[in-house]
């Protein structure tokens, strides 16, 4: 659910140290083999809007010292996290794109569900790559309390949200979120599943009880291997931003980790044309939802 370089309304853009081009492209480089996204050449720009501050906080004159403190400084994994941090947005909310949400439920799922049913077997795993603050890692768990009400109890459910960011996690897994994170949600499902906190509203536990949260880089084809296989995968809005063998590499990790018969689900506006013909599509009103046979 990350998105790159989003703009936020009325943000000054910092011009104070420049980057030049070799700069750029050690930086772009480095990004791309660390994380998998690509920056390109018209967003240099915005690599210096938002890595001026780590330069300032760091005392470092210019961006290729920054790069060499990223390669050899002892502190480079935790400035790894910051970068992250500072070239994502994580713009998002609960029940986003409700059509497929509706697809999700009342589709997929059941079907899923019954399949499960019919092997004797209550295990279910979900995966949701690229998870930001956790909003939907969460509306997956509420909804599976919606379907399954107290028959919940009985299975044996995890929803595996990973994402690079450990601020993000840091803050997904506190699961208190403001109005704005909450305006597209039902209100019947802000009051049963919400208590409100101050001005905020916190996820119950039983629906956190469901959702485990983990750093993990989509890059990182061997670290994937090691997670546990599941039954549906949500990624939505995140391969948008990598180039066309970046999303090859990822839908393939994506299909090694779906059991048979498991499904896909990416963002609205994103799509498999060209980049990967092992799933089938599935067309639904409002969604087109990817199968492993």
């Amino acid at each position: 659910m990350s998105s790159l370089f989003t703009s936020k309304p009325g943000a000054p853009l910092s011009r104070e140290l420049k980057i030049s081009n070799e700069e750029f492209i050690q930086l772009r480089d480095f990004i791309y083999k660390e994380s998998g996204i690509y920056i390109a050449e018209n967003r240099k720009y915005l690599i210096e809007n938002r890595l001026n501050s780590r330069l300032k906080e760091l005392n470092l004159k210019n961006f290729g010292e920054y790069y060499y403190y990223l390669r050899f400084d002892p502190r480079r994994r935790d400035e790894l996290s910051k970068l992250f941090e500072s070239i994502t947005t994580n713009e998002t909310s609960f029940y986003r794109n409700p059509p497929q949400l509706q697809v999700f439920q009342d589709i997929i799922l059941k079907k899923v569900l019954d399949k499960l049913r019919a092997e004797r077997t209550k295990k279910l795993r979900i995966w949701s790559a690229g998870c930001s603050s956790g909003e939907e890692p969460y509306t997956l768990a509420i909804m599976l309390h919606e379907v399954l009400k107290n028959e919940i109890s009985s299975w044996d459910i995890k929803i595996n949200a990973m994402d690079l960011s450990l601020a993000v996690l840091a803050s997904a897994r506190q699961g208190v979120y403001t109005d704005y994170a909450l305006r597209t949600t039902p209100k019947e499902i802000v009051t049963k599943y919400f208590t409100p906190k101050d001005k905020n509203f916190e996820i119950k536990p039983e629906v956190k009880r469901l959702v485990h949260f983990m750093q993990g880089n989509l890059s990182d084809r061997l670290g994937l291997k090691r997670l546990e296989r599941s039954q549906i995968v949500f990624c939505r809005n995140v391969i948008i931003y990598f180039d066309d063998e970046m999303k090859k590499q990822v839908i393939a990790s994506f299909y090694d980790n779906l059991l048979s018969g498991g499904y896909l689900f990416i963002g609205h506006s994103e799509s498999l044309h060209n980049i990967s013909r092992s799933f089938k599509p599935e067309y639904h009103p409002g969604a087109i939802v990817y199968l492993k046979e």
